[in-house]
C-alpha cells in the first residue's frame, strides 16, 4: 500500500472512530441527504488531518494533491461521498497551501463544483484558493486570474462565488 493509500486510510479510519450517531444524523439531515456523514467534530477533523500530517510527513504537493482527491471521494464504490472526509480533504488544502500552485485550481474547481454545501466551499475559498492566489507572481499569476476569469463565467453558482471572492481581495 502507497503512502497516499496509507494517508487516506488512516484519516479514514481515525474519523469514523471519532464519529458518533447522533452527530451524523444531525449532519445528514441538515444536508439533505447528499452526503453521508461519520458524524466527527470539526475538532476531531482538524486534529486527525493534523495527526496524519505528522505521522505522513514525506507528503509532498503530488501526495498531497492526491490525498486530498482520495478523500473528497466516495470511500467505497456505490457508496455516498462523506462530508466528515471532504471537510478533511479541505483541513488538508487549508494547512498545506503553500505547496499549491496554480495547477491546483482545476482540482479546486472540481472539488467546488461537487461541495454540495456552502460548509465546504466557503473555506475552501477564503482558506485556500485566496491565499494560493495571493502567493502567486508573475506567469503563474496570470495563468491563475485566466482560470478565475473563466470561473466568473460559469453557470456554477460556486464558482462564480469562488471568482467573486477571489476578485474582491485581490481584483488584479
Amino acid at each position: 500500500m502507497g503512502l497516499v493509500e496509507q494517508a487516506a486510510q488512516f484519516i479514514d479510519h481515525t474519523l469514523q472512530n471519532e464519529g458518533v450517531w447522533y452527530r451524523a444524523d444531525d449532519v445528514e439531515s441538515r444536508l439533505g441527504g447528499s452526503l453521508a456523514s461519520y458524524g466527527s467534530s470539526i475538532g476531531a477533523v482538524r486534529g486527525t488531518v493534523r495527526d496524519a500530517l505528522n505521522k505522513f510527513r514525506e507528503l509532498d504537493h503530488d501526495a498531497v494533491a492526491m490525498l486530498a482527491s482520495a478523500l473528497w471521494g466516495r470511500p467505497r464504490p456505490g457508496s455516498r461521498p462523506v462530508f466528515e472526509r471532504r471537510l478533511a480533504a479541505v483541513v488538508l488544502l487549508q494547512s498545506r497551501v503553500g505547496l499549491l500552485g496554480h495547477s491546483d485550481l482545476t482540482r479546486i474547481e472540481g472539488f467546488l463544483r461537487s461541495a454540495e454545501t456552502a460548509e465546504l466551499a466557503t473555506p475552501l475559498v477564503q482558506d485556500v484558493v485566496v491565499p494560493l492566489l495571493n502567493r502567486l507572481d508573475g506567469r503563474s499569476r496570470h495563468k491563475a486570474g485566466a482560470v478565475i476569469d473563466r470561473w466568473r463565467q460559469d453557470p456554477d453558482p460556486q464558482l462564480r462565488h469562488a471568482a467573486a471572492v477571489a476578485r474582491a481581495v485581490d481584483p488584479d
